[in-house]
């Protein structure tokens, strides 16, 4: 135990109510107890005073008697086969509940035999009854109805009912397959314009599927960022998760520029060529010059009128995507407009008035956004498309970020179903021994159910609609999140618990609806029973070689789980080369991101380095003579993860062509390191461009290695 002050038993008891855990388990092993401070800011932030001791007993009794108020439960999830809920009526009154099915189909709800004992609420003694969901009901989206004939009170509520166990998992399983992995902003072609696009994600899967024998395209997250420059570098902190980057778009495989006048075509042209030597420049990526760019020739094609086909396509998606679009591209307009760091606009969003007079004011500019992002959708189909043309078994695997920018879109269309006040991030461990603070508000757990869970829903359906699968990011926090309060360090906050049941069940029902396999990234801190119910739902974990380390040794690779998406490496380290060199270490010391001295990190470094290197010795897949450096010492880790029983193998693009220099190093900022703005480059630091992969004599050698090994 540490020695913060900790919380009371009654404001323990009330944290306890909200899922806030009072203590918990660190990296080191050792309990922490979280300071009663804390608690009682993320209290305040799902909306509960806890200030006294008065102040907790009433949220108290007020957290005792929430469901007792429903005549209905807000929302019910549960998994095929059965479950029950419950439902409240003046003690003695009748109450009559069936199930209107997602066809449309009544059924009657069972009432069991179940005995609770009334309880006095508001002054008036209330019943429960509990009921049963029939078991042979489909998974989907149905609603609960309930009628009190004696009052004629009547409810309606959403039953989600989730597969016990997502399909598409158990067909991997047949045989093992590999991929690539990729940040697909950093590698160009020569019709890029200084940031990789959704074309050259076709291009690449073409590749890598018809010439290498892959099966997946494992991509960054493709999110929305801001609609106007300076754009956020980093994809794991997004304006929106629902909706993509016109940064992606590939200006050439747009319908309509054939409809422009000459001289624009030829304008566009020679903007184009102008990028050139941006696509193979090793220097940083300059998303801003692009996104200025390709915005102001966007802005000349959105000018020309769609044939019929064309814009009944686009009233299609339009309508499909609905309200949430909408509200999105308005955030958009407006924010090109006043700029989403003005606290002073931000005010004005909240005013209803404001907002319906801007969106007459600037109707155009809202049409203009939500056609960015039919563009959007369409290049990335066509992306996909071109994966399974290509041969591959699942095409592009998209990437789910753990949350958004706080003051940037959803943090604005989905209004309290984000809490305010906090931040989520992760608690001190060995990599990040400050801790960390991603900036980003996590759902409110209550409030998105009190909503049905639809944001959540509609966010990954969304995201799947194109793609084979779908790696979660952080997947633990759907089990729990690290809140920090507003002002604090990232060490000085607490887990929040979700109903995890629900998150993961409604997580399945979409990828399954979308044939998609899902990968959840569980690294971190965490008890076994996480990796127990993914397992149970058919969710992959994720294994990196580097992590992967029993109580005094590293895991042979034969005895990771099957039901896994293992890698040598992972985004937030760098390249294997540059791991295998140390450069990790030497990184974060410059920028004083190390708790100890070099010397002993470079120690506990070198130790865990050699244990993991003596695997691939010890199967004859490495000499002892190998330099760190050496490609045959990559190829070799690649070697040993091919012994796994995992169904999935994901190359790294930066190891399969050389590349060395670290892509992100969490804790810092733009100032400190250039996360996620690094290009493609080979072991001699020259430009990776797509149309080289297919020639690429490292890239081709690394494929042959495995195919070696049965992949």
């Amino acid at each position: 135990m540490n020695g913060v002050d900790g919380p009371d038993d009654r404001l323990t008891e009330l944290a306890h109510r909200w899922g806030i855990a009072p203590t918990y388990i660190g990296s080191d092993e050792r309990e922490h107890v979280v300071a009663a401070s804390t608690i009682v800011a993320v209290l305040a932030a799902l909306g509960v005073t806890a200030n006294s001791a008065e102040a907790v007993e009433a949220a108290i009794t007020d957290a005792d008697q929430r469901e007792w108020r429903a005549f209905l439960p807000v929302v019910t999830v549960v998994t095929e086969g059965g479950g029950s809920f419950s439902v409240h009526v003046p003690h003695g009154d009748p109450v009559q509940v069936y199930v209107v099915t997602e066809s449309g189909q009544i059924r009657a709800a069972e009432q069991l035999d179940i005995w609770v004992a009334p309880r006095e609420i508001d002054g008036e003694l209330v019943g429960r009854a509990t009921f049963a969901v029939p078991a042979d009901l489909e998974p989907g989206y149905h609603r609960l109805k309930a009628l009190n004939p004696r009052s004629a009170a009547a409810a309606s509520a959403p039953l989600i009912v989730t597969p016990a166990r997502l399909d598409t998992t158990d067909a991997l399983l047949a045989r093992r397959r590999w991929g690539l992995a990729i940040q697909l902003y950093s590698i160009r072609s020569a019709r890029s314009w200084g940031v990789g696009d959704f074309g050259d994600l076709g291009e690449i899967a073409e590749i890598a599927g018809g010439t290498y024998g892959a099966d997946f395209v494992q991509v960054n997250p493709l999110h929305a960022a801001q609609p106007a420059p300076p754009l956020e570098n980093s994809p794991y902190l997004p304006t929106s998760r629902r909706f993509l980057n016109p940064l992606y778009i590939r200006m050439g495989a747009i319908p309509e520029l054939a409809g422009l006048r000459r001289k624009q075509r030829e304008r566009i042209a020679a903007i184009e060529r102008g990028f050139l030597r941006e696509n193979t420049s090793t220097k940083r990526i300059k998303r801003d010059k692009s996104f200025r760019a390709k915005m102001d020739c966007l802005e000349l094609v959105f000018d020309v009128p769609l044939t019929a086909e064309r814009a009944a396509a686009f009233e299609a998606y339009r309508h499909r995507e609905g309200k949430g679009l909408r509200r999105f591209a308005t955030w958009c307009a407006l924010a090109e407009r006043y700029g989403p760091d003005d606290p002073k606009w931000r005010r004005q969003l909240l005013d209803q008035d404001f907002v319906k007079a801007k969106r007459v004011k600037y109707k155009r500019r809202i049409d203009f956004h939500m056609w960015l992002q039919w563009i959007c959708d369409e290049q990335l189909a066509a992306a996909q498309q071109a994966a399974l043309a290509a041969g591959m078994s699942i095409g592009v695997i998209a990437d789910l970020a753990v949350g958004v920018a706080r003051h940037g879109a959803d943090a604005w269309t989905l209004g309290d179903v984000l809490a305010g006040g906090v931040s989520v991030g992760a608690p001190p461990d060995a990599f990040n021994q400050q801790g960390q603070n991603w900036s980003q508000p996590p759902w409110h757990p209550r409030r998105l159910a009190d909503v049905g869970y639809e944001p959540y829903r509609d966010m990954l359906r969304t995201v799947l609609r194109h793609a084979g699968g779908l790696r979660v990011d952080h997947v633990l926090g759907l089990f729990r999140l690290w809140w920090i309060p507003d002002g604090a360090s990232a060490a000085d906050g607490a887990y929040v618990h979700y109903d995890h049941d629900a998150l993961i069940g409604i997580l399945a029902l979409e990828a399954q609806r979308a044939g998609a396999v899902v990968i959840g990234e569980d690294l971190g801190v965490f008890e076994r029973s996480v990796q127990d119910a993914l397992r149970e739902r058919g969710i992959l974990g994720t294994s990196i070689l580097w992590f992967e380390h029993g109580p005094f040794a590293p895991i042979p690779p034969e005895d990771y789980r099957a039901l896994c998406l293992t890698s040598v490496t992972t985004h937030d380290l760098p390249p294997t080369a540059g791991y295998l060199a140390g450069d990790h270490i030497t990184l974060r010391a410059e920028l004083g991101l190390l708790e100890s001295d070099i010397e002993t990190e470079r120690a506990r470094d070198t130790r865990d380095r050699e244990a993991i290197l003596e695997l691939a010795r010890a199967r004859g897949l490495l000499g002892t003579d190998a330099a760190p450096d050496d490609p045959a010492t990559v190829d070799a880790l690649y070697a040993l993860i091919a012994r796994s029983p995992s169904a999935l193998l994901g190359v790294a693009l930066v190891d399969a062509v050389g590349e060395r220099r670290t892509q992100n190093q969490p804790g810092t900022d733009a100032d400190q390191y250039p996360n996620w703005c690094i290009p493609l480059a080979d072991a001699d630091g020259a430009a990776v461009l797509v149309e080289d992969l297919a020639s690429n004599a490292r890239f081709a050698h690394l494929v042959e290695l495995l195919a070696r090994e049965g992949l």
